[in-house]
Order: C-alpha cells, then sequence, then structure tokens
C-alpha cells in the first residue's frame, strides 16, 4: 500500500526510481520505473541494489515481533544496515506505536487503548520493536511513524509535522492517506533539514 503510492509519487516528481518486489511484480508502473524482484532480508542481493542508491524507502510490512532479548530478521533492519555500508540515506515507514499521545509523555501509542486496540496490538508491539532495531545502527537513517490510521484514499496534498507526539485533529482522529504520506515521504528525504518533522516521525539519526 504505502511502497506502491512512494514509487508513484517520486515518478510524478522525476525521480530515477527502482521498485524492489518480493512475489508478484507490479502490474502497473508509472513512467520511467523499472521494478526487479529481491527480499528485504537477502543481504547480498539488497547491497547490489542499493549501491548506486541516493536514497532507500523501505516500506516493508511491519515484522512480527521478535523474541525477548533479540531484534528478529526485520526487512528494514537489514535494509538499515545495508545503508550504513552503502552510506546511503534510508527512511524506514514504520508505524504509530513508539510515538506518545497527546498529553501523555510519560506513555507509549502502543499501550494506549484509544489509539491502539486489542487487536492491533501485535503490530504496533512490531513497530516498537522495529524503531529499537533502526536505533542499534548508526547508519543515516530516519524512522517515519503515520498517524495511528493509515489507509487508501485520496491525497489532499498537505499534512502537519510532528516529532514524537502522535498528530490528532480537532475531533482526537489519527489518520493520514497513503497517498499524503508518500509526499510526506518525499519531502522528507528531499529535505534533510527538516526531515525530523515529517507527518508524525519518532526521530532522525545521521
Amino acid at each position: 500500500m504505502v511502497g506502491s503510492r512512494v514509487t508513484g509519487e517520486a515518478a510524478v516528481q522525476g525521480h530515477d526510481v527502482t521498485a524492489v518486489f518480493r512475489r508478484e511484480k507490479p502490474t502497473f508502473l508509472p513512467a520511467g520505473v523499472s521494478a526487479v524482484q529481491g527480499d528485504a532480508t537477502d543481504r547480498a542481493r539488497m547491497s547490489k541494489l542499493f549501491t548506486d542508491a541516493d536514497a532507500i524507502v523501505a516500506a516493508t510490512p511491519t515484522p512480527t515481533p521478535p523474541r525477548p532479548g533479540t531484534h528478529g530478521r526485520h526487512g528494514d533492519h537489514d535494509a538499515a544496515r545495508r545503508g550504513r555500508r552503502t552510506r546511503t540515506r534510508i527512511l524506514v515507514v514504520g508505524g504509530a506505536g513508539p510515538l506518545r499521545p497527546p498529553g501523555r509523555p510519560d506513555q507509549l501509542v502502543f499501550d494506549n487503548p484509544d489509539y491502539v486496540p486489542q487487536e492491533w496490538r501485535t503490530i504496533a508491539a512490531a513497530s516498537v520493536a522495529q524503531l529499537e532495531a533502526c536505533r542499534s545502527y548508526p547508519a543515516d537513517w530516519i524512522y517515519l511513524s503515520p498517524p495511528a490510521v493509515l489507509e487508501p484514499g485520496r491525497r489532499i496534498g498537505t499534512y502537519r509535522r510532528g516529532e514524537t507526539t502522535l498528530l490528532t485533529d480537532e475531533e482526537g482522529a489519527s489518520r493520514i492517506s497513503a497517498e499524503d504520506l508518500a509526499a510526506a515521504v518525499l519531502d522528507a528525504l528531499e529535505n534533510p533539514a527538516t526531515s525530523n518533522t515529517s507527518p508524525s516521525p519518532t526521530e532522525k539519526k545521521r
């Protein structure tokens, strides 16, 4: 959902884009986009693909939480390692779990049932572990957390930027379309001086 929209947004903005797909080749690709098959955990393959890249966007599905005391095999985690070796900026599209609820700096969104109902907790926990995995690598990376609800929609073209606190509207809802998130991803990559204030990113590390 996110990767395809980031690919489309980047192509529209005139970037030279390579889309990496795991199973079936996308049936539709914007003009100028090339597609190659690969898996984010295939280190040799990813290193080869990343060698000449100016930036990497990791929009793989949020992984299953690892066992206690381990990081598990996060595709984004491996991508961060590859980015470090090739000195390439990498942006990981994560989840809202590691953010702080409005007015609750002592709590994670993951622990707040107002934003994370029981059926979402597994995915939210994975996003917390995902960020911790990224933190273990001193590469040029950005972890971008979207609002609590991310789903397909229409591109409005505007969004608010935050830092470590979940962004909500006047009614307390927290959502963004995948189309507007894609625009925010490109903004974060093209404006590194302000990339710490994307839609709801947790942090930037260089």
